[in-house]
């Protein structure tokens, strides 16, 4: 029977997104794994591929649409031997239909209660030689290096679901690998609804900008964070004149990179972390979650917003490997290509409004991070240096922390280590 694609989630949070355009018409033949369509999150534009192989038999929601609900069908593939004849009174809506896209790297739900059961599926969870089984359940059983078709369905109509994979783990089966924790598991607090502004009274012309989806992340999530979260601001001084002048030689040396003020500043804030195990940590409502990995999220100006790819494990990369990098993962992020795993996660964030000629600013914690530092431009100022005025070049740097996890004590230590690495850069080194 016909197969109901529905929109794919493509990150924890998401409900609803835009379907940017059909990479298939009405009529086309598709394999497992060929891109069906674009869909526009708050972060990214993602590709979603087919899982089913036939052919496009009616496309319901047309390019271009907007605040297209999870869930919702937008396609109808019809398998091998169908005909447009078996669209007859086919309700595409039918929770019987199983989903026919994928989407990369998307989180599936803890439960399966969310996936559409399959259709016309034999009592086993198979069908000749398809096997039905939840995303979930078969992430699951790749992970543990189990053959799925070798499990019991006990869904709906035979499917194959997650409780059936554990099961057959836990009755010695096979032996699962354990799977690598997420880079974030603190619960995220509820959305709150954003409210809306009546009709301003008339003051002049003006134009009516709506809200794209980044747009209105960014509004829900800093509002929750000025909201729920007790910010306290620390400001540094640091001086720079050292670590240019080794930014200097180091780009000289060759032309295969080009290292910038920004890769030093994320390299000092991972060793920083590194030497201070407590501020690399977030709240998890009742406890403190305290990361092993440093992964620091940088944040990107983009059309419409911003977004914080991560460097992952950044105490462990050079700063060669940092500035290609980063200059890889801003480049996605301009393009709307970044991948789910490039921005999600991170215990850590840098904002650098340097380059904009910015002295000094405090920036908004990202939740459920706890500290964020606020970077500021690079300036020739008068310093004291043995009882007689100089000139250095000085950088302000503020940290804004979340005081449930990060104590003033701890924040003063962290800028310590960090100021400390900047001013002698060579120690990055070591």
């Amino acid at each position: 029977m016909p197969i109901t694609i529905t929109m794919p989630a493509l990150s924890p949070t998401m409900t609803e997104g835009k379907l940017a355009n059909w990479q298939v018409k009405e009529g086309d033949s598709v394999s497992s794994g060929d891109v069906l369509a674009e869909i526009e999150t708050d972060k990214a534009t993602m590709e979603v591929e087919a899982v089913d192989e036939g052919t496009v038999g009616k496309i319901l929601i047309e390019g271009g649409t907007d605040n297209v609900a999870v869930n919702t069908p937008i396609a109808v593939l019809l398998e091998d031997g169908e005909d447009a004849s078996d669209l007859a009174g086919f309700d595409a809506g039918d929770t019987s239909a199983p989903s026919a896209a994928k989407a990369p790297a998307a989180p599936e739900p803890d439960n399966d209660t969310g996936s559409a059961p399959e259709a016309a599926i034999a009592p086993s969870g198979q069908s000749g030689n398809r096997v039905f089984a939840s995303p979930l359940a078969r992430r699951i059983a790749a992970t543990g290096g189990i053959d799925i078709a070798a499990i019991s369905g006990t869904g709906p109509r035979g499917r194959i679901v997650k409780a059936d994979v554990e099961a057959f783990i836990a009755s010695g089966g096979a032996t699962a690998k354990a799977a690598p924790a997420p880079a974030t598991v603190a619960p995220e607090a509820p959305a709150t609804a954003m409210p809306v502004a009546a009709t301003p009274p008339h003051a002049g012309e003006y134009e009516e900008i709506p809200l794209n989806g980044m747009r209105k992340t960014i509004a829900r999530r800093l509002t929750e964070s000025k909201q729920t979260i007790p910010h306290f601001y620390l400001t540094i001084e640091c001086e720079l004149d050292n670590l240019l002048a080794m930014r200097k030689e180091l780009n000289g040396r060759s032309d295969d990179y080009k290292i910038s003020v920004n890769d030093f500043i994320i390299r000092a804030s991972a060793l920083a972390l590194k030497k201070l195990p407590a501020a690399n940590a977030i709240w998890g409502g009742d406890k403190i979650l305290q990361y092993k990995d440093i992964d620091i999220s940088v944040a990107v100006a983009v059309d419409g917003g911003l977004i914080t790819p991560v460097v992952r494990a950044a105490d462990q990369k050079g700063l060669a490997s940092i500035s290609g990098e980063m200059k890889d993962l801003a480049g996605k992020a301009k393009d709307g290509k970044l991948m789910p795993e490039e921005y999600q996660g991170g215990c850590f964030s840098i904002s650098n409004l340097g380059m904009f000629g910015i002295k000094e600013f405090s920036a908004v914690i990202n939740p459920p991070q706890s500290a964020i530092l606020a970077v500021g431009a690079g300036e020739q100022r008068p310093v004291i240096r043995d009882g007689a005025v100089a000139v250095a070049t000085m950088m302000s740097v503020t940290l804004s922390c979340d005081h449930r996890v990060i104590d003033g004590a701890v924040g003063a230590e962290l800028l310590k280590y960090f100021k400390g690495y900047i001013e002698e850069p060579l120690t990055m080194m070591l």
